[in-house]
């Protein structure tokens, strides 16, 4: 799968990008998880926004956002891989895409995350620490993890 890699400020972004980001992260964590939450919080204005393109189609995402955002730390969120693109390689593809943003964007932070339990080991493979215990967001297993950022 061939795919165009995009990465924008919220004001760079045209209508039809913030449409089909917030198209491709209600179909994954509302409709396929059955999660109901507010998914517009408002850090999306001050957030970068990578996107993955096959064809024109979206087909990962992640929001990183600056340090003192949600975190002390700059962090990433809202990772998403459509169901059209996975076990193709792509989500690890993303994350290494958005870690490398998050050294050229923030380079003096730890990269922080708040994932979804059964994740731990797919972040873990990235140097993601598990720290904390395990807590509920949005009726979901959650564990908060730190990466040193280089």
């Amino acid at each position: 799968m061939e795919i165009r890699w995009t990465l924008q400020q919220f004001s760079e972004l045209t209508n039809s990008d913030l449409y089909e980001l917030l198209k491709l992260r209600s179909a994954i964590f509302v409709v396929e998880q059955n999660c109901v939450f507010p998914d517009m919080d408002d850090k999306d204005y001050s957030s970068y926004h990578l996107c993955g393109w096959n064809n024109e189609k979206l087909v990962a995402y992640t929001r990183l956002l600056p340090p003192g955002l949600a975190y002390e730390n700059c962090s990433i969120g809202r990772v998403v891989t459509a169901a059209s693109a996975r076990s193709q390689g792509v989500g690890r593809i993303l994350m290494k895409k958005s870690i490398e943003a998050c050294q050229q964007l923030f380079s003096s932070h730890d990269i922080e995350i708040g994932a979804q339990l059964y994740l731990e080991q797919f972040y873990s493979s990235f140097q993601f620490k598990r720290e904390g215990e395990v807590y509920l967001e949005d009726g979901i297993d959650h564990i908060h993890m730190r990466r040193p950022l280089h």
